[in-house]
């Protein structure tokens, strides 16, 4: 009983090995939540560093209700709907040159989500200070042709092309837009259009080797210890065998020659 116990201490100190082999390797950073001016954090023109992915943002500019698309296939609440991706003309923010160049920079922004395509209305007009989480450009789908007003994805590389615009290596997930003194971003008025609430992305699991390595070392203890046991009773029970054999050997009386074997041994 004390190995059977031992190795399922073995095997429960394996698991709990294995278990920390997955944790993830550090918590959500909270530098992440801090705010941080768009135009000090992402440079247009230039590739998404993994470091400022799901960094916290403020920008102020304007959107131009004529680049407006819906992304649809968007899960909220169980339910399928379109996120509306409006284009941000950032104010501050570095203009880019080249011959395809705008004369303004741009970053796209979802604004929300509506399970209706008819339900997306306009962005707000004029200045607008915005609030949201930075996130790096999606793939667009391969092979997909999506219709007037749609896009297969929060793709950059599609949707300057949609619109023409010179743009930041990412996206914007608004969490406000302040026009004048009020919010009217979908997290403050009530609507059809509904906030994304997009928070900050944990960090990848990364597996430790060595503690698998440890998990593994554990089972064959387990295991080692198992064999062991068997072993004992193997031959403990082999002992009881022999002894029960010799004892049965000494009960029987020894034969008695016959009168032919004697007679046998004497003749000369």
């Amino acid at each position: 009983m004390f190995a059977i116990a031992v190795s399922g201490v073995f095997v429960l100190l394996s698991q709990w090995q294995f278990g920390r082999s997955v944790q993830p390797e550090a918590p959500v950073s909270p530098a992440t939540e801090e705010i941080r001016p768009l135009t000090e954090t992402l440079e247009p023109g230039n590739f998404f560093p993994g470091s400022v992915s799901d960094q916290m943002v403020s920008a102020e500019g304007s959107y131009d209700p004529a680049k407006q698309v819906l992304v649809p296939g968007r899960l909220k609440d169980g339910n399928t709907g379109y996120w509306v991706v409006s284009a941000f003309a950032v104010t501050g923010a570095p203009a880019l040159s080249g011959t395809a160049a705008s004369p303004q920079t741009w970053i796209p922004v979802a604004r929300g989500w509506v399970a209706d395509a008819d339900d997306a209305g306009a962005p707000p007009s004029g200045v607008v200070q915005l609030t949201g989480r930075l996130i790096p450009s999606e793939s667009p789908l391969p092979e997909t042709a999506p219709e007037a007003g749609r896009a297969s994805a929060v793709s950059v590389a599609e949707l300057i092309n949609y619109w023409n615009i010179s743009s930041y290596p990412g996206f914007v997930a608004a969490t406000s837009e302040v026009t004048g003194s009020s919010d009217v971003s979908a997290a403050a008025v009530p609507g059809d259009l509904k906030p994304l609430n997009i928070g900050p992305q944990p960090p990848a699991q990364k597996v430790n080797w060595l503690n698998v390595f440890y998990s593994v070392e554990w089972v064959v203890f387990a295991g080692f210890a198992l064999f062991i046991w068997w072993r004992l009773v193997k031959d403990d029970y082999q002992r009881e065998l022999e002894e029960l054999h010799d004892a049965a050997r000494d009960d029987t009386p020894a034969q008695q020659p016959t009168p032919e074997q004697l007679e046998q041994k004497v003749k000369p």
